[in-house]
């Protein structure tokens, strides 16, 4: 990938690299210094001018400008202090809904949608997983135009084409050292990096590219839905990193809001992969079936991929979404660039209609996986609030449902 890398990439690559050139596919022990949203410091130049002058340096790179060094206090050096430094190009916060247009969305979630996001710079996409329906989409320019890396949201389809290949079960730990392991409940709930690099190295490209496309990457999401553009799996593995990188985050992947949420649809369903519609207009909401991209044969895999999504809200990185109804999903924090991505896919499991909630955030520091997490528990509290889930009346005409 090109251009500024964060120093989580940067150490991650390493460290991954180098256990893997060394074939310690299981003894990568997880970096405890290293945290999954980084903030970039710099420090305050302590200098000595004349041996008596102190002149301390700030940058200020969201201005593009140096501050001049103060004027001399004393004969004593500078204290030294830490400064942080703006290293992002899309704003933290914005009126993400200023370009939507509402026509056919369902009011009552597009509301619920907006306000839990915000004045964050973002997007929220919910999705019916039992039709296929984009209910609503805030953001619809970002949601739409071609992706952004996953992070790791993309341990999902690791760890689905895992179980089906037989490389592991939720109760089986893969070891890192003789005294830490972790089986695939606390790797999803706490997302652990190591991991799910592991996986990837086992999976190999080929098997790997092969479960990505069928799970929907490099593909549109939609069914003609204007404006939409397809995400992209790369077609070897990343330079940076290889397998590694690619698996716990997802280097090199690109991954619409529309392509996770048929995805989680599919886990949520039992196994079937929707083509995403989404109906403008009263007599499209009407006319409106459900159409089958592809049935994925996960049905037997789902039950033990639930643990770890629920854990992450549970107790993992999701818990800003935790409340008194089942949530399940899987955060995701990285930088593309120089944007900080803060993901957090789920679906709920409580009451009697069932939602799957994207959320995908650009900007600075608060876009995190965890800030995402909190954004869609919202979504779901403003809805429980009023009574959303209590019904069992589905969400299009039952004369419709497959």
């Amino acid at each position: 990938m090109k251009g500024y890398r964060t120093q989580i990439s940067r150490a991650c690559a390493f460290i991954l690299a180098a256990a893997f050139s060394a074939g310690a596919a299981f003894a990568v022990t997880p970096p405890s210094t290293i945290k999954h949203h980084p903030r970039k410091k710099t420090t305050a130049i302590a200098a000595k001018a004349s041996g008596a002058t102190a002149h301390a340096v700030s940058l200020h790179s969201k201005a593009g400008i140096v501050a001049a060094p103060p004027s001399v206090a004393s004969a004593s050096v500078a204290p030294r202090k830490k400064v942080y430094v703006q290293t992002w190009d899309e704003p933290t916060y914005k009126d993400s809904t200023i370009a939507d247009k509402v026509d056919g969305e369902d009011l009552e979630i597009r509301r619920a949608a907006a306000d839990a996001l915000g004045p964050l710079n973002g997007s929220v996409v919910v999705v019916d997983p039992n039709t296929g329906r984009v209910l609503t989409m805030v953001n619809q320019p970002l949601a739409l135009g071609g992706g952004f890396q996953p992070c790791s949201t993309v341990k999902v389809s690791v760890a689905l084409a895992a179980l089906r290949e037989g490389l592991v079960k939720r109760t089986s730990p893969i070891k890192f050292a003789s005294r830490n392991s972790l089986d695939l409940t606390d790797a999803l709930a706490y997302s652990n990096n190591a991991y799910f690099a592991n996986l990837g190295i086992q999976l190999g490209y080929e098997r790997m590219n092969y479960y990505a496309h069928l799970f929907g990457y490099g593909e549109k999401a939609g069914l003609s839905i204007e404006g939409e553009k397809p995400g992209a799996f790369p077609e070897a593995p990343p330079q940076n990193g290889g397998m590694g990188m690619l698996t716990s985050f997802g280097e090199e992947i690109s991954q619409t809001p529309l392509e996770f949420a048929a995805l989680l649809g599919a886990i949520a369903n039992g196994g079937t992969l929707y083509w995403m519609q989404y109906p403008r207009t009263q007599e499209d909401i009407a006319n409106f079936r459900p159409e089958v991209k592809r049935h994925l044969d996960i049905a037997d895999l789902i039950d033990t991929m639930k643990p770890g999504m629920r854990g992450a809200v549970e107790f993992g990185t999701a818990r800003r979404a935790k409340q008194d109804d089942v949530i399940l999903g899987k955060t995701g924090t990285c930088s593309e660039g120089r944007t900080h991505l803060g993901w957090f896919g789920s679906f709920n499991e409580s009451g009697g209609r069932k939602l799957v909630v994207v959320v995908m955030l650009t900007g600075g520091r608060p876009s995190i996986g965890a800030t995402a997490s909190g954004v869609a528990g919202d979504v779901y509290r403003r809805l429980a609030a009023e009574n959303f889930f209590k019904t069992t009346s589905p969400l299009v005409p039952a004369s419709i449902l497959p």
